[in-house]
C-alpha cells in the first residue's frame, strides 16, 4: 500500500472518530469505507493498526469488538492534515454520519462482556450508556460460561426492559 493511499484511510478514520461522541466499531469504520468503495478490508485494518501504533486513537475490546475514539494527538494530526481530505469524502463522511447516527450510537451504547473470576465464577458485566455515561452497569455472578454468555447476548435486547423494572422497583413505595 502506497504511503499516500494509507494516509487518506488515516485521515478518513480520524475525521469519522472526530465528528461523534462515541467510540465507533472496527465494523462501522469498516462498513462506510467499504460501501463507498474507497479501499478495501485489508487496507483499513493497516491503516487502524497505524493509528494504535502512532497513539492517535484509543482502542477498547469487548468481546469480539473493537471499539475506537480518536485522542488528543489525533485531533492535532487531523487538524494539521484536514486539506489533505478532499472536501468530496468530508461531506460523504457528514452525510453518513448524521444519517446514521442514532443506529450508530445504539450499536455502541449497550455492552455486554464476561469473564471467569474463579473456577465456578464467572461474571457478566452488561452496560447501558447515554453519550459517556453509564445509565446502568451490573454484574452478574453466574455459574458457568455458558450462562454468562447467554446473558451478555441478550442484554442488547433486554437491557431497557431491565432498566425500567429496576426503577419501577426501586421508586415502588
Amino acid at each position: 500500500m502506497q504511503q499516500d493511499t494509507l494516509t487518506l484511510y488515516k485521515l478518513i478514520i480520524l475525521f469519522m472518530l472526530d465528528k461523534v461522541d462515541f467510540p465507533l466499531t472496527n465494523a462501522q469504520i469498516s462498513d462506510f469505507i467499504l460501501e463507498k468503495g474507497y479501499t478495501n478490508y485489508f487496507n483499513i485494518q493497516g491503516a487502524i493498526t497505524a493509528l494504535q501504533e502512532n497513539d492517535f486513537i484509543s482502542t477498547e475490546t469487548i468481546r469480539n469488538s473493537s471499539y475506537f475514539r480518536i485522542k488528543q494527538e489525533g485531533r492535532e494530526v487531523l487538524g494539521y492534515c484536514i486539506n489533505d481530505l478532499s472536501h468530496r469524502i468530508q461531506e460523504e463522511i457528514l452525510e453518513y454520519l448524521q444519517e446514521n447516527r442514532y443506529q450508530l450510537r445504539d450499536e455502541v451504547s449497550v455492552i455486554a462482556d464476561y469473564y471467569q473470576e474463579s473456577s465456578n465464577v464467572f461474571i457478566a458485566k452488561c452496560i447501558a450508556k447515554d453519550g459517556n455515561t453509564n445509565v446502568i452497569e451490573l454484574n452478574l455472578n453466574v455459574a458457568s460460561e455458558e450462562q454468562a454468555s447467554t446473558i451478555c447476548n441478550k442484554w442488547n435486547e433486554k437491557s431497557q426492559d431491565i432498566y425500567a423494572y429496576l426503577i419501577q422497583q426501586l421508586l415502588a413505595d
